[in-house]
Order: structure tokens, then sequence, then C-alpha cells
């Protein structure tokens, strides 16, 4: 069985038109199909359909998609998350644009995931034939994929249990309290492929996004990201700077409709047999923000 990666993020906005120009003109994402209230884009270096939806009314997180390997994959994800407690419902080729039939599950957290075995694929910016290197029309930051999502969770123990046991996640890393058996979970990060983490999530209210992110190839493209933001008054919550907790670069930001975004880059590489890192509450700072190692108040506080 297996989830191999993140999909897509479907997320509010207040104003449709508004955040097209963030989406396209600054990340430089492509619209790909737009219906009443709702736009579907994608990234140059990604091969389905879609990757984000952007829905009007309102900001926040709808729902998470992650594609899984095979079909059959979908029947024991649903039996697992039903033994779980959770509740799971089939959806239909056609509730989602261009996306098979599923798997729906409300995660303990009050989130929505989906979870699909095919999709449409429309190809890359540069195919794969001979392909070059990367678009020369690329547009902004020329983000190439969504990368993860990161979410809070009132019970981060119990969600994290579900994505061990129902999704066959592993945890690359976690912050607990204090060290030892008596440390409670207060952010855990976690993968289904090789990268430091598919999903994360720290301790904070139900059903809430902290932000999604996208994937940049190293640090001169962060720094590079950072230059346009402020070219396009981009409100910058943090960075450019390096975590502690997955040893990436990152910018934090917003669109705007007030939803955070990051572009990331670098990091290890995880293997099934990786072996989890902890890190105690009290360098909570240095793990999330490794170079300034200090939290600022919006930055734990801003949720959508």
């Amino acid at each position: 069985m297996g989830v191999m990666r993140l999909g897509y993020v479907h997320t509010r906005v207040t104003d449709l038109t508004e955040s097209l120009h963030h989406y396209h003109n600054t990340l430089g994402m492509q619209v790909m199909a737009e219906e009443p209230g709702k736009a579907y884009l994608k990234a140059w270096d990604e091969y389905d359909h879609h990757s984000v939806v952007l829905e009007e009314g309102g900001v926040g997180l709808v729902k998470l998609g992650y594609k899984v390997e095979r079909a059959e994959d979908i029947d024991q994800i649903e039996i697992r998350a039903q033994r779980f407690g959770t509740i799971t419902e089939r959806m239909s080729k056609g509730d989602n644009l261009a996306v098979s039939d599923g798997l729906r599950i409300v995660l303990p957290s009050e989130h929505v995931i989906e979870l699909y075995h095919d999709v449409e694929q429309t190809g890359t910016a540069t195919g794969t034939l001979n392909p070059e290197a990367w678009p020369r029309d690329l547009v902004g930051v020329g983000v190439p994929r969504v990368d993860h999502a990161l979410i809070t969770a009132e019970d981060p123990e119990t969600l994290e249990r579900f994505f061990t046991e129902v999704l066959d996640f592993r945890a690359s890393e976690r912050v607990v309290t204090e060290q030892g058996d008596d440390g409670q979970l207060i952010g855990s990060w976690m993968f289904c492929g090789n990268s430091p983490h598919d999903i994360a999530f720290i301790k904070g209210p139900n059903a809430k996004l902290h932000h999604f992110a996208y994937s940049l190839t190293d640090w001169n493209e962060i720094l590079r990201a950072g230059d346009l933001f402020a070219m396009d008054d981009v409100s910058v919550d943090i960075g450019p700077t390096r975590h502690g907790i997955t040893r990436g670069t990152t910018i934090y930001f917003f669109d705007p409709s007030g939803n955070r975004n990051e572009v990331f880059a670098g990091g290890y590489t995880t293997f099934r047999d990786f072996p989890t890192i902890t890190w105690t509450a009290d360098q909570l700072a240095k793990g999330i923000f490794y170079i300034g190692r200090e939290l600022n108040e919006r930055f734990t506080s801003v949720l959508t």
C-alpha cells in the first residue's frame, strides 16, 4: 500500500482576481481551468492537471489531495481509517476536476484529505523528450512544484498516529515538551516519499492551515524569490533564512487573502528506515529558524 505524494492543495481566498495575480504573476503558476468562483493552477514542472485550487469565499484550507500508487490502495486505507474511527466517504470521478474516484477522510484534526489513484496528466512545460533544463518563459518566481503543507491540531499525537497507522507515513522529526517518556508531542514532520516532509502539523486549533509550500532548487532561488516579493509588495512573514528542522532554506509570505505560503529549498533525503530526529521545546526557536533562533508572535498565531 502506498501514498506517493501530495497532489493538490485546495484553499479559499477572499478575492479570486487578486489571488490569481499573486499565484500567476508573482509565483508563476499557470491557470489550467476556471469555473465560477474557482480556479485550477499548476506549476511548470508538475505533470498533473493542477496542484492548487483557489475557491472564492473566505480563507483557509478546504482539503488536501494525496495520490496513491494503486486503485486497490484506496480499499485498504478505507478499512484502516474506519478501524481508527475516522469519518470516511467515497468520492466519485468528477467530484474533483480531472481527478479519479477515491476516498475522502475527515482527520482527527477536522481537516479533510482526499486520496485518489489517477489524475489527468497535462505534462510539464519542458516535456519528456529531450527536455530543456527549464522553460524560457517563466513568470515571476517560476515555482516548479507544490511541496508540502503544515496544519494545526489540538491533539498532534493522535494525528501522528493516524498518519502512521492508516497511511504508512513516518516521522522525520518531532518536537516534544521534554526529553524522555514524559515528553508530550508539540509537532511532527512526516514523509511518505524521500523528502523531509510531505505533511507537518503543530499543536494548535483544529481545522486550521499554517502554510503550504513550494519547492525551489537552492538558496540562490530563495534569494531571487525574496527580491520578487519586494518588487511585488508581497507581505513577507519570515526570511530568507534556514530551518533547523529539515535543514531547508525558506521564506514565509502571505497571499492577498492572508493565507501563508512558503518557498522551500534544500533539506535532506529520507528513506523508510530514516531515524526520527527529536527536538525539545526549549530549542524550538532554533529548530524553526536556525540562524535567528527567535519566533515572532505572528508566526505562531496567524492561521487561516
